[in-house]
């Protein structure tokens, strides 16, 4: 058995009471401790301190599926991995593998078979491969499992222990506060060995919410997390984790209990010989979303949700006004956490996070350019059975296809400013493969699979990847070209550290300009990205460029003069003004 020390007992000790009051707080973090530290593996002596190590300004991510690249002759995984070091080493260090275990629905979110890599893919030899090569990211999908798993196979037929491990629920109860991320009936019937019941389904009927008031399904999960370490993953991403609690009478969403779970994932990774980041998805307006960085406590990094649509506003409007005003509102991430910073996944633009951010007037326009391009508009359903946009469905590549005024010549450079304000921003930057590849909107995958989300989760053929990439004239070409050519650039520049200093300039309304600074003061960043179709001029009297210092645009190797003319902003060029040579 684990020896339990006491600073680590006594922690582990009153997130129980907070999670598992009914039960033996002395039993079950023994059975904790022995199930995420199991014989032959050890914890350490001390947890880690937080702190601003964990990450450096070399660290991005790519975020993919494990099939995004197939040729229908070699193992997907095998295509990926040959990807990844044929054009991305030395541009990413850390990969995201979107849920890669056998599955029914939702392209890998309705998981089967936690302990297995699908077949259609590869194997763990495969996983870790990849792993040893870069920082792997894998899916804790915590809430729910498929409806044609074993586990819940064993709970129609009431087979222990999948007979306790699924939340149930009557028609009668007051399930009008439920905070839903989708319009599908919340619950589900079914017949069991014991009799009709009703199920619990946050996301769909073939997604069965997991019951986390039984700790036994919580140590399923921490064993879970063993094996996917064991493998090679370093960072542990909790899927939809703000519903893994349920109350009946409450809205289900950000429960105590569930911040209680975040923080007792974090106290077992802090001491983890293995170097681990707790990454949450919380796909929710800016308050809620913050809270899972707890004090210090919960997640290590959370996403930064309201950058995919505010920044989207901001290259389709012109005007940088509504995401400058935010970002200057945003809160430094405290000390040992950090922001993902993205603007596309395998999800859509989520509209949420913009709640309270933007008007809804622009938002409605937003929504008819993306439909004017050809995207398509996912709703949800409000506790009041009106239902509302949820997210914009649509590759962000063919979201800068147009302004709010239509097609022009800047579509190339409007996406390439989009990317270059997520390198620029406090935190660490994360880039879906099919923003990296430029590629169309999958019209045909939607028809085929009848979701809208298909249209942003095309699956290249490799050799026509491979063909397109090299021709230097294809956009997959120059966008990941160019892309590269900035990532390689920003990892040289301690002042785009996760955490090195912000500050959000106030400039005219067309440019989105912020000022970074190294952690050891040594450097800093005047990162400026003109979101319009227009030139425009900024003036070095406008921020703070030393007399002293020679400013050179990092991006142009151009040197500028801190008493010199207006430095000029092409459409959409971005630069990042640095005194360091």
């Amino acid at each position: 058995m684990t020896r339990v020390t006491a600073s680590f007992s006594r922690r582990l000790s009153d997130l129980l009471v907070q999670i598992y009051p009914e039960h033996d707080q002395a039993i079950l973090a023994q059975q904790i401790t022995d199930a995420f530290w199991p014989a032959g593996t050890h914890r350490r002596k001390q947890g880690r301190k937080p702190g601003n190590k964990l990450w450096s300004e070399k660290d991005s991510v790519l975020i993919t599926y494990g099939n995004s690249i197939e040729d229908q002759a070699h193992k997907p995984l095998d295509l990926l991995h040959d990807f990844l070091i044929r054009h991305l080493r030395g541009v990413v260090n850390g990969v995201h593998i979107l849920p890669f275990f056998p599955f029914t629905s939702d392209d890998g979110f309705a998981v089967s078979d936690y302990y297995s890599v699908s077949t259609q893919l590869g194997d763990w030899s495969d996983i870790t491969r990849i792993a040893n090569d870069f920082h792997l990211m894998s899916d804790l999908v915590l809430n729910h499992v498929s409806s044609q798993g074993a586990w819940f196979t064993n709970y129609l037929q009431g087979k222990s222990p999948h007979d306790r491990f699924f939340v149930e629920a009557s028609p009668e109860d007051d399930l009008s506060q439920v905070v839903r991320p989708r319009t599908t009936p919340l619950l589900r019937q079914v017949e069991t060995n014991r009799g009709e019941k009703y199920v619990w389904c946050t996301f769909s009927h073939d997604q069965v919410d997991l019951d986390f008031s039984n700790p036994e399904v919580l140590l399923e999960m921490l064993r879970i997390i063993r094996l996917h370490i064991d493998k090679g993953v370093r960072i542990l991403r909790l899927d939809a984790v703000a519903f893994v609690w349920k109350e009946i009478g409450t809205n289900c969403i950000h429960l105590p209990q569930t911040h209680a779970i975040v923080q007792l994932l974090r106290l077992l990774c802090d001491f983890t010989t293995e170097t681990l980041v707790l990454l949450t998805e919380t796909n929710v307006p800016r308050t809620e979303n913050l809270s899972y960085f707890g004090n210090r406590n919960e997640a290590h990094a959370v996403y930064n949700f309201p950058l995919p649509p505010l920044i989207l506003h901001a290259m389709q409007s012109g005007t940088a006004q509504y995401l400058r005003e935010w970002q200057a509102a945003m809160p430094p991430a405290q000390l040992g956490c950090a922001y993902l910073n993205f603007t596309a996944s395998h999800d859509g633009i989520g509209m949420r996070p913009a709640e309270g951010v933007l008007p809804p007037d622009e938002k409605t326009r937003m929504i008819d350019t993306v439909r004017r391009i050809g995207g398509l508009v996912s709703m949800r359903a409000l506790p009041d059975g009106r239902e509302e946009p949820y997210e914009l469905n649509c590759g962000y590549f063919e979201a800068m296809r147009e302004t709010f005024d239509g097609e022009d010549q800047y579509h190339l450079a409007r996406f390439i400013c989009s990317q270059t304000i997520v390198m620029s921003l406090e935190g660490i930057p994360a880039f879906y493969i099919h923003s990296l590849l430029a590629t169309p909107n999958d019209h045909e995958g939607v028809a085929r699979r009848g979701m809208n989300r298909a249209i942003n989760r095309h699956r290249w053929h490799y050799p026509e990847l491979l063909a397109r990439l090299a021709d230097p004239g294809s956009n997959q070409a120059l966008v990941l070209s160019e892309l590269s050519r900035r990532l390689r650039l920003r990892a040289q520049q301690p002042a785009f550290h996760p955490n090195a200093t912000q500050f959000t300039l106030r400039l005219d309304n067309r440019v989105f300009g912020i000022w970074r600074q190294s952690l050891d003061r040594s450097q800093s960043i005047f990162a400026l990205h003109n979101v319009s179709s227009e030139p425009v001029n900024v003036s070095p009297t406008e921020f703070n460029m030393i007399a002293e210092e020679t400013w050179t645009d990092a991006l142009t190797e151009e040197i500028l003069a801190t008493n010199g003319p207006d430095i000029v902003l092409a459409p959409y060029q971005c630069r990042w003004i640095t005194n360091a040579g």
